[in-house]
């Protein structure tokens, strides 16, 4: 994990996430107490579990990105997953178990990743003498001539080889053409249905074993070659077993899992399906108290998985929650809604602003383009009031505004090479303002 302070996590986080302060602290807090129980000694370090987060708030505010850009920031092992999707056991839906196999999955891409980085320069040794082997083949019978004329074909083949790397190495071979075996990988057999996944682990390891790797000779260029044989060199390097494990080890004591929609499993007055909304908190229970799943590569504690729940809470409310799951969240912050100021700060200070990927995008076309502040502020003030008269979805209002506000200028881009643009007030005005005010219609289009 990386070394990072608190103070120093809500900086990063500040580059990309507007506002929502006290979500930034509450996380960057979690973040740093994970990286204080791998201080301690083993006794202690077993008894100290994670403070799970409840983050409270409407859609488009920055809940699911602050725990995306959390785990970016800090390597750790991240998934997403929505409540809803989930079920208890005799209704149809997804096993609540198979989101640890997810983490654990994600887990092993970082940690193989990481193995590759080691091994990528041997890697990089074998293949260069995989493709001379290619391109150079070593002299055929010379072993049933003369040791004098074994010797000088021997010689030969060696300075041709030297030759050729030369070249090879300069890139001047990129283009050559040569023959190589590629193994094609078995598609993997997928089981759907409602706890069909622990069967599925079983049986894809077992049909690996039995059906044959099918090979193919194909013809590719040097320089697509190289991709291929350097990838299969790698392979061969790393110790799968070694991957499997420190992956299992990194999503116990690192992982992180974001439920999303966690309000929407909360049980409702009527009938129907409050019994599986109930069902999936009592699965979810275990899971987040901690408990030992079983995956294809190895069990797996879930006692220091982080998990941050979400949820709007718009009908129902955190304490409406099944009381073991609520105290399993001690921690509660409440993101607030955007305001026209935060639209403005949106659509500006972010490394990746939307204002500035518009920019960069033109630019590709030979277009260039300028937004000037009156007209931000005029693009900030749609957003705003067009979430106040209707469904509010946040920062994602700003994704529909600016689209319908550079639709003529995107298709008429390439005609318009060379030129250089200023997207003032009256530009935003007098493409946005119609829709705005019917209300209807911007329920369809903003």
């Amino acid at each position: 994990m990386r070394d990072l302070t608190p103070r120093q996590i809500v900086a990063e986080l500040d580059r990309h996430i507007v506002g929502q302060q006290d979500a930034k602290r509450a996380v960057a807090i979690a973040i740093r107490n994970r990286w204080r129980r791998q201080q301690l000694s083993e006794e202690m370090r077993t008894e100290v579990a994670p403070k799970n987060i409840l983050m409270i708030g409407p859609t488009g505010v920055g809940k699911t990105e602050i725990a995306r850009r959390l785990a970016k920031l800090t390597g750790a092992p991240f998934i997403k997953v929505e409540a809803t999707k989930y079920t208890e056991v005799g209704y149809y839906g997804r096993d609540v178990e198979s989101m640890i196999r997810e983490l654990v999955e994600n887990a092993i891409g970082l940690v193989r990743e990481s193995e590759r980085a080691k091994v990528e320069s041997e890697a990089r040794e074998r293949a260069e003498e995989r493709l001379l082997d290619l391109l150079a083949p070593p002299p055929v019978g010379v072993d049933d001539e003369s040791e004098e004329v074994s010797r000088e074909a021997g010689e030969r083949h060696e300075r041709t080889r030297e030759k050729m790397r030369a070249r090879l190495l300069a890139g001047d071979l990129d283009d050559r053409k040569v023959e190589l075996t590629i193994e094609q990988k078995a598609v993997p057999m997928m089981l759907t249905g409602m706890g069909m996944e622990q069967v599925d682990l079983d049986l894809q390891g077992m049909f690996e074993k039995i059906i044959p790797r099918n090979t193919s000779r194909r013809e590719l260029t040097v320089k697509e070659a190289r991709k291929v044989i350097q990838e299969q060199e790698s392979d061969a390097l790393i110790n799968h077993e070694k991957v499997n494990a420190s992956a299992i080890e990194l999503a116990e004591n690192v992982g992180i899992i974001f439920v999303d929609e966690i309000d929407k499993v909360v049980a409702s007055e009527g009938k129907g399906a409050d019994v599986s909304r109930q069902g999936v908190q009592r699965d979810l229970l275990p899971i987040v108290e901690g408990t030992t799943v079983q995956t294809r590569y190895g069990y797996v504690k879930t006692d220091h998985i982080l998990f941050i729940a979400a949820g709007a809470f718009h009908r129902a409310s955190p304490s409406e929650l099944m009381p073991e799951l609520q105290g399993r969240f001690p921690i509660r912050v409440e993101l607030q809604d955007l305001t026209k100021d935060d639209f403005i700060r949106i659509l500006t200070e972010p490394k990746s602003a939307l204002t500035k990927q518009y920019r960069a995008l033109l630019e590709t076309e030979g277009v260039g383009l300028e937004f000037t502040a009156d007209a931000v502020e005029s693009l900030a003030n749609f957003a705003f009031q067009v979430n106040q008269s209707t469904q509010n979805i946040g920062a994602r209002r700003l994704y529909t505004i600016m689209e319908r506000l550079l639709e003529e200028l995107s298709f008429e881009a390439p005609e318009k090479k060379g030129d250089r643009l200023k997207i003032d007030a009256g530009y935003v005005n007098q493409r946005l303002e119609k829709v705005a005010k019917d209300e209807d219609l911007s329920q369809f289009i903003l």
